[in-house]
């Protein structure tokens, strides 16, 4: 009886544990200092997950999973088959950032899944919380069911629990992909697919944003609406199918950052973490700087990219750009229209040569003569979308580059298709964009990018990607209705999240005096400002040489510095104002940028972030008196005073205003 009592009871306690399999099974990791905790959920098989911060649900369950051509979705009748928790804590340097050193410090959760039944497919998926936030990918192992196959959705979830004010542009629009002003709703309004960063408020204490890291191989991700449910919605081939995959497979990041203040999304560096780390061995090219251009007077229409009266990229026009870097400390010349192929309509055409120059351009020679100033020449490879034409030249034209010493190169894409067909954004031009990469790297060539995939932190692996466009920037206040004042106190916290803008500001002719019909939204000192605020490595000087002539503000462009030790966001609101500071890496000198909306505001700062016991003078570009953006845009008032950690400035910004501040240290 007893042995019978005992199988009974063993019994019901199998049966017991089976039905709570079936049911349920939760596993869970927290942020190292436990206040954000990622649990995992298999429900009757299906995987969930679901991201707490202290008591508040910030995503309820959601959906994990993909759906297969040909074969049944990769969704469910999962049990677990292990289960890994373990910790990292490292600090890297970064070869050139916003900031010197980043702590890379999580808490990890990898589930081994695998099917109950059919084919018993695999798939893995891992977790890590940071005290800024999570990032989460699904990893496939190569099997016999799952050598070469074609993802049709990734059926990943983002549950949200509260109806955010969201930031958004669109993922499929009519402008040039993401050039586009930001629209701010309820995240309960959203009716169409949004390109990442998506960032959230909720009352002004909790900020969100949903992004990707490590973008390899694989298609981007938009996120389609589904009420307060953001549902993750990949970029497809022309054919329809969103990723074509041979053996194992690794997906980007999913990446959640979470904060208190807005600011702290600015300095939390989670995208990056989740990136692998540098693989280049040599980067003793790779040097932030400034730079001048053939570039505005194009957009102006006082210059052309194609040959002719007016071609801007000359011999001569770019010997005395040269020049005139080499006088005010600028590090580099951009000459956009030196090869041949801009003629007629090449945006529709295309056909341009890598390595042909126009005959009034002298590659070897500005080549040479930029070497003997110290000055970078920057070339330019615009492809106008014709990707095959572009892929047939790039290793001959990347050796062009080597052999002339010539180590960064500014890329384009301007049209709407690529190769008439392809999206932006999709697989087949996100292994293109990472291709260029690594022939970049190859021949020791820095990029810029423009019209590019977005930015998913890969510029740790490959320190040579150093800024890129994919936002809305200054050429479009040279024809069209311009970037209001509110656009730029936007951009950090949104497409600033995912790296470095090359936003070229630096504008001094607000009012373009050879066009009334069009003008630039700021005043003039928030032209400086956007140099502290808007991060990139390479910043362009982007107005004429000659509207800089004689005019004292333009110091502040000479000394700034595009590298920096340390970043810190004193105060800001998203839409409304931001106030940044950063400290030179190579000297003991802080810098600041203030910008407002169309709002005018007085904004007092604590200097607790310089060197206690420290004297600096504070070199200050301000809004002139009556300044305003919309009449009075170009008074600056420049003036210098002693500060140290134990003051206060009060900065008063002019509408569409801003300010700039060199803090230089006393010896």
């Amino acid at each position: 009886m007893k042995k019978i009592a005992l199988l009974c009871l063993f019994l019901i306690a199998c049966t017991t544990y089976s039905s709570c399999q079936n049911k349920a099974q939760s596993l869970s990791v927290k942020s190292p200092d436990g206040n954000i905790q990622i649990a995992f959920i298999l429900k009757d098989g299906v995987p969930y997950y679901s991201v707490t911060k202290k008591n508040l649900t910030l995503i309820a369950e959601s959906r994990l999973g993909f759906t297969i051509k040909d074969q049944p979705a990769l969704d469910k009748d999962f049990k677990v088959v292990s289960s890994k928790n373990d910790s990292f804590d490292e600090t890297w340097t970064q070869p050139w950032g916003e900031v010197k050193d980043i702590r890379n410090n999580y808490k990890s959760l990898t589930i081994a899944l695998q099917e109950k039944g059919g084919k018993k497919r695999k798939m893995n998926i891992v977790f890590k919380a940071y005290n800024d936030g999570i990032g989460f990918r699904y990893e496939i192992p190569e099997q016999a069911s799952l050598k070469e196959y074609q993802i049709t959705d990734e059926l990943t979830e983002f549950a949200m629990t509260r109806d955010y004010d969201t930031w958004w542009i669109p993922a499929y629009g009519d402008e040039q992909d993401s050039e586009y002003l930001f629209t701010k709703s309820k995240l309960s309004a959203l009716n169409q697919n949004v390109h990442t960063p998506l960032t959230m408020e909720l009352n002004d204490s909790l900020f969100v944003s949903i992004h990707e890291a490590a973008l390899v191989d694989y298609a981007s991700m938009t996120l389609k609406p589904e009420g307060l449910k953001l549902k993750g919605d990949l970029v497809p081939w022309s054919d329809g199918i969103k990723v074509k995959v041979s053996g194992a497979l690794k997906t980007p990041w999913r990446s959640i950052q979470i904060a208190d203040k807005p600011g702290d999304l600015i300095t939390s560096y989670l995208i990056l973490n989740l990136n692998d780390p540098n693989k280049l061995t040599d980067i003793s090219y790779i040097k932030p700087g400034k730079y001048t251009g053939i570039w505005w007077g194009m957009h102006l229409k006082t210059q052309s990219w194609g040959s002719g009266s007016i071609h801007g990229a000359t011999t001569k026009n770019v010997e005395e750009m040269i020049d005139f870097s080499k006088k005010h400390n600028i590090q580099g010349v951009l000459a956009e229209g030196w090869n041949t192929g801009w003629d007629g309509d090449w945006v529709k055409d295309g056909g341009f040569s890598f390595t042909q120059s126009y005959p009034d351009y002298d590659l070897a020679k500005l080549s040479k003569y930029a070497q003997e100033c110290g000055i970078t020449l920057i070339a330019h490879h615009e492809t106008g979308g014709n990707v095959a034409n572009y892929d047939r030249q790039l290793l001959d034209a990347y050796k062009l580059l080597q052999d002339n010493n010539i180590h960064a190169v500014k890329t384009g894409y301007v049209n709407k298709r690529i190769n008439g067909k392809e999206y932006h954004q999709g697989q087949f031009m996100v292994n293109h964009y990472n291709r260029v990469m690594q022939v970049a790297a190859d021949h020791k060539v820095m990029l810029d990018v423009h019209e590019p995939i977005k930015d998913t932190g890969l510029r740790r692996t490959y320190p040579n990607m150093m800024t890129r466009e994919g936002a809305r920037g200054t050429e479009y206040e040279a024809w069209s209705s311009g970037n209001p004042p509110a656009h730029t106190t936007i951009l950090p916290f949104t497409r600033g999240l995912a790296g470095p803008i090359d936003y070229t500001p630096g504008i001094f002719d607000i009012l373009f005096k050879n066009d009334s019909n069009f003008r630039v939204h700021t005043t003039l000192a928030k032209q400086l400002a956007l140099y502290v605020v808007i991060y990139s490595p390479l910043q362009m000087a982007a107005d004429l040489p000659q509207n800089y002539v004689n005019q004292p503000a333009f110091k502040f462009i000479e000394d700034v510095p595009t590298d920096w030790d340390n970043t810190k966001v004193l105060d800001a609101k998203i839409g409304q104002f931001i106030t940044v500071v950063r400290k030179d890496r190579k000297t003991n000198d802080w810098y600041l940028g203030s910008i407002t909306n169309e709002n005018s505001r007085s904004i007092n700062i604590k200097l607790d972030f310089l060197t206690p016991g420290k004297k600096y003078i504070a070199e200050v570009y301000a809004d002139g008196a009556d300044c305003n953006w919309e009449t009075n845009p170009l008074p600056v008032s420049i003036t210098q005073t002693e500060v140290n950690a134990d003051s206060t400035l009060k900065l008063n910004l002019a509408s569409g205003g801003g300010q700039a501040i060199r803090f230089k240290a006393i010896d």
